[in-house]
Parts: structure tokens; C-alpha cells; sequence
């Protein structure tokens, strides 16, 4: 259903992206990804590493590394798919926010909501 590829919407060192091998419709499932949460004091020193880009909020008190392709897809204000986060199981559940059509990259807003503009965290001045 995904395979990750190159992506044009990256600038990372990797520039990889999440993309549809087949049609997903809109409500759809499309992949459930184990999380590593750990207390927010101890976020000092994941930000000395290239992991600070691929973590998540979790809750109140925690951050999480979003394992499989959950930390591969990346940023649209207009997403095509979004997430929810699963405490009990301890995953990100992304699912289809829009049809998407084989070959596209599927896009999550990373403020967590699909409607929310708000600069990135990491665009903010």
C-alpha cells in the first residue's frame, strides 16, 4: 500500500517521502506506527542528534520517535492524509484524509491538525 522514494517536497540530508503503490480511499488505513515515548526533560538530548527531526508531540509530559514510515511523511497545509495518536497502544495511527491515487506522496500536517496554519515549530523565529 506505501513504499517510501525520493521525494521533491524534502530538503532533508535524506529527501525521502511516503508514497501510494495503490489507490487509498478516504477514511482509509494506511499504516500504524509504533511510537518511543520519553519525558520531555529528557529532550535536551535527542536534540543533539538527528532524531530532534523526527520526533512528535506525546501528551502533555512526553515526546515520542515515531517509528516505521511514520516519521518518513512529510508537511502539507493541505494534507491528503492525517493522524491519530493511539496512547493505549502506544502508536500513531495515519489514515486517509482525502482519496489518494497511486504514485502520490501522502502529506500529513505536522501541527496535528489538518486545518491548523500555523508556522512549523521549527520555522519560528
Amino acid at each position: 500500500m506505501i513504499e517510501v522514494k525520493a521525494s521533491t517536497l524534502s530538503n532533508g540530508e535524506f529527501n525521502r517521502g511516503v508514497f501510494a503503490t495503490c489507490d487509498i480511499e478516504k477514511g482509509e488505513l494506511i499504516h500504524e506506527a509504533p511510537v518511543i515515548p520519553y519525558p520531555n526533560d529528557q529532550h535536551k538530548y535527542i536534540e543533539q542528534t538527528i532524531l530532534t527531526d523526527y520526533v512528535f508531540e506525546y501528551g502533555i509530559n512526553h515526546t515520542a520517535v515515531v517509528l516505521g514510515y511514520g516519521m518518513l511523511f512529510n508537511h502539507s497545509y493541505e494534507p491528503n492524509a492525517t493522524y491519530d495518536i493511539n496512547f493505549t497502544n502506544h502508536t500513531f495511527v495515519y489514515y486517509a484524509f482525502t482519496d489518494i491515487k497511486a504514485g502520490e506522496e501522502i502529506l500529513i500536517n505536522y501541527n496535528g491538525d489538518v486545518d491548523d496554519n500555523d508556522p512549523l515549530w521549527f520555522n519560528k523565529v
